[in-house]
């Protein structure tokens, strides 16, 4: 089988596996699972634990019996009957097993990415919603510790030295909500210029038509 793929392209890596010691195998090592000429004894207990790790099984076996037993108990396990060019039909189906598998890890992949993007898309547009809010709150603490300090006869040092923290720790809030505010602009701007060059590329697309 291994000395069959060296003649393709792309040669997958192979670890080859007796029946006995396949039972501890980690399914996050692989990705395709090959049975084939295994003892009666030893059919039931592979075959339940390649079929349990939720990974996927290709069976090749030339006994007709074997394959429809298979068949019944794990509807999910791939059959491949032995027969003449089998190697090369083993390659194909394989090769295409592999692509899948690779194909469905990247969509998963893509989804939780989304999902973190749009986790992160929703916390943005909260803090879009909230920032007037925040921004009439920084305005009475920043005026209030600015009226304080106008003060100064009525302060001790440190209670002045406490109130010119809390003015300047709220300038800086402020500083970064004014970003949330042109940051907002900017992506606007952005839509909008996108906006229009999709509309252009379809208006010539309509045209070409």
């Amino acid at each position: 089988m291994t000395g069959r793929w060296q003649s393709e392209r792309t040669v997958p890596a192979f670890t080859l596996m007796s029946s006995d010691v396949c039972l501890g195998f980690d399914p996050d090592t692989f990705q395709l699972a090959i049975a084939g000429g295994l003892r009666p004894q030893a059919l039931s207990v592979v075959l339940e634990a390649m079929d349990a790790a939720e990974k996927r099984v290709l069976f090749v076996s030339e006994d007709t019996r074997v394959m429809q037993t298979v068949r019944d108990r794990w509807p999910g396990i791939a059959l491949l009957r032995q027969r003449e060019n089998w190697l090369d039909t083993l390659v194909l189906v394989a090769g295409e097993i592999l692509h899948r598998a690779r194909a469905e890890a990247e969509a998963r992949r893509l989804e939780q990415a989304n999902a973190s993007l749009e986790r992160q898309a929703l916390l943005g547009r909260y803090m879009l919603e909230m920032r007037h809010t925040l921004n009439n709150a920084l305005t009475s603490v920043l005026g209030n510790s600015e009226l304080l300090l106008l003060e100064p006869g009525k302060l001790s040092a440190g209670e002045r030295s406490q109130i010119e923290t809390i003015r300047n720790m709220s300038l800086r809030m402020h500083e970064v909500l004014q970003r949330f505010s042109s940051l907002e602009k900017e992506l606007t701007v952005v839509d909008r210029q996108a906006g229009k060059e999709s509309g252009a590329k379809s208006h010539v697309a309509a045209a070409s038509l």
